[in-house]
């Protein structure tokens, strides 16, 4: 799910200001490539109020991941700053169900960000893939997201494989995040996360 406009740009540059510094953490990908500690919202009013604006279009997109409309928790958050020639390898995030990332700085078209279909596979044995098809999000093997401005967000199921190509640009900023329901209900076996 896209959202543009999430995040208003005075804030935008308040995060960029405050937390590029904090990003001193090595990332195994990339010697161009550090992020913060693993924060949660509480930990600085500018991701407070980030995580006030992010938490209902999380919750819209709960609707579209579960197919009912939950309380959602932004359990953990973190900045990434990827200078030129830095790369993030594919990966997924794990022990949640929805992630976003938030665009803080302009995104040089080589490095935005590609989701892929997991190697392991579970798509149908056939394929409508010929030269009259376009593919899409859904149909295309790899999707590289529509180029962002900054204060846009794209918000993914965890599970999702994605990663970043080598940035050819500026120095790219964003905040991530991972997010779970307050509950999950399968035929009144509940799993509640707080």
């Amino acid at each position: 799910m896209r959202a543009r406009s999430t995040l208003p740009l005075p804030l935008v540059s308040g995060l960029v200001e405050h937390f590029t510094a904090l990003a001193t953490r090595d990332n195994n990908s990339s010697a161009q490539l550090s992020h913060t500690a693993m924060l949660r919202p509480s930990d600085s009013p500018l991701l407070s109020e980030a995580a006030a604006l992010i938490g209902p279009k999380v919750v819209e997109f709960g609707v579209h991941l579960l197919g009912e409309r939950l309380k959602w928790l932004l359990k953990e958050m973190w900045v990434n700053v990827l200078d030129a020639g830095g790369r993030q390898a594919m990966h997924n995030h794990a022990n949640s169900f929805a992630s976003g990332v938030v665009y803080l700085t302009p995104t040089h078209p080589s490095s935005q960000t590609v989701f892929m279909k997991s190697p392991g596979g579970a798509d149908f044995l056939f394929r409508n893939d010929h030269a009259g098809m376009k593919p899409g999000e859904f149909s295309a093997d790899k999707w590289v997201s529509p180029a962002p401005d900054p204060g846009d967000m794209v918000l993914f199921p965890s599970y999702l494989m994605h990663a970043v190509p080598p940035n050819q640009g500026e120095r790219r900023i964003t905040l991530s995040f991972n997010a779970v329901p307050s509950q999950i209900d399968s035929w009144g076996y509940v799993v509640r996360f707080e």
